[in-house]
């Protein structure tokens, strides 16, 4: 069974996907509606969303299910290097657009775009290709040790400079699994996380809005017009959602309330509207997601097909609960999107690339 080989895509997977991208049309149109309408911008919102992000996202992702990987496992190091130098460009005057304190995007000709959402993929297709090569010096020192050390350290002064704190904890956390995934000493992964710890905690103290967001999440009721009003208004919708929700359409709360809720806060909106049972599919979903993508690297016939695979999805995985967990106040608000439904073009452009890349591994690697 292991050898059996298949021309088309994994059928639950595919099936998975496109729920996800229904579900976050509905609630994504939903959600925007308020914001759109207070300002007169529902048009351009959903046409960022719905056309710059799904329709080209969907064209590239039905590109990579079909983009030979020998490529990618060949050229990652040269496009791990070329990112690197886009998302520097975040830097460059002019080039670089700011929003809300943070230099996260570049703006041409009237378009708005993420690097770090593309370094994210990237970086898990580099570092799929760099763990099957090396094999079992991943136990090394310093043949797995020291560069992913190396690594890390490189992508972390970039993306804590924008600032990007969530995103960089998506992709380290990601980077931390595959490392572990491809062999390496649990000694070596201790050490990784301890060092991590220790530069959260320096990063807390010297940067206000990181140790702010440390304080709310110990006391979510301490100013809550201030810095927990964030909090205090999503649990206020997710609370009024109670069972089945108010219907679609029907949030009281994005409208001049919920701070983003078309973003970070959006699934807020999604337990107003449709309640426990709504949020719970939502969640299911998303475990469902995790656990088939997982079950599909179980069946790959190479190393760098298991780990691509791992990486795309725990990368996904981590990113939903980092933004579900903050909203219902289990973790610390990081300001990362919901993926599939919150807005974002470029990150829902890059998570379908992230499912078309899995499908792609699915076609020659068919699971049960």
């Amino acid at each position: 069974m292991n050898n059996r080989t298949s021309s088309r895509p994994d059928t639950i997977f595919t099936i998975l996907t496109v729920t996800l991208i229904v579900v976050g049309i509905f609630v994504f149109t939903s959600a925007s509606f308020g914001l759109g309408i207070e300002k007169g911008i529902w048009g351009s919102i959903l046409f960022s969303q719905l056309v710059l992000g799904l329709c080209e996202g969907l064209l590239l992702a039905s590109l990579a299910v079909f983009i030979p990987r020998y490529l990618l496992q060949k050229y990652a190091f040269y496009i791990l290097l070329i990112t690197l130098v886009i998302n520097l460009l975040v830097f460059v005057p002019d080039l670089g657009f700011n929003y809300g304190g943070a230099t996260r995007w570049i703006h041409v000709v009237g378009i708005s775009f993420q690097p770090s959402e593309l370094l994210k993929l990237v970086l898990v297709i580099f570092l799929s290709a760099w763990l099957s090569r090396i094999k079992n010096d991943v136990r090394d020192f310093r043949y797995g040790f020291l560069p992913f050390i190396c690594i890390a350290v490189i992508i972390g002064g970039i993306m804590i400079a924008q600032p990007d704190t969530g995103t960089y904890l998506i992709m380290l956390g990601t980077a931390l699994i595959m490392f572990f995934s491809a062999g390496a000493k649990m000694t070596h992964i201790l050490a990784i996380f301890v060092i991590t710890i220790f530069l959260l905690i320096i990063l807390i103290l010297t940067r206000p809005y990181v140790k702010s967001r440390i304080i709310v999440f110990f006391n979510p009721t301490q100013d809550p017009t201030g810095e927990s009003y964030q909090i205090q208004q999503a649990l206020l919708a997710i609370g009024s959602g109670e069972l089945t929700g108010k219907g679609f359409g029907q949030s009281v709360q994005k409208f001049q309330y919920l701070p983003e809720p078309i973003g970070d806060s959006i699934f807020a909106v999604l337990g107003e509207e449709f309640g426990f049972v709504g949020t719970l599919s939502v969640v299911l979903l998303f475990v469902v997601y995790c656990l088939r993508g997982l079950h599909i690297a179980s069946w790959a016939k190479n190393s760098f097909d298991r780990l691509l695979v791992t990486g795309l999805v725990i990368m996904t995985s981590i990113q939903a609960f980092m933004n579900i967990g903050a909203t219902i106040g289990l973790l610390p608000i990081t300001g990362v999107p919901l993926p599939f439904i919150s807005h974002g073009g470029t990150a829902l452009m890059f998570t379908l690339i992230s499912a078309g890349l899995v499908l792609n591994v699915s076609r020659t690697n068919k699971p049960l």
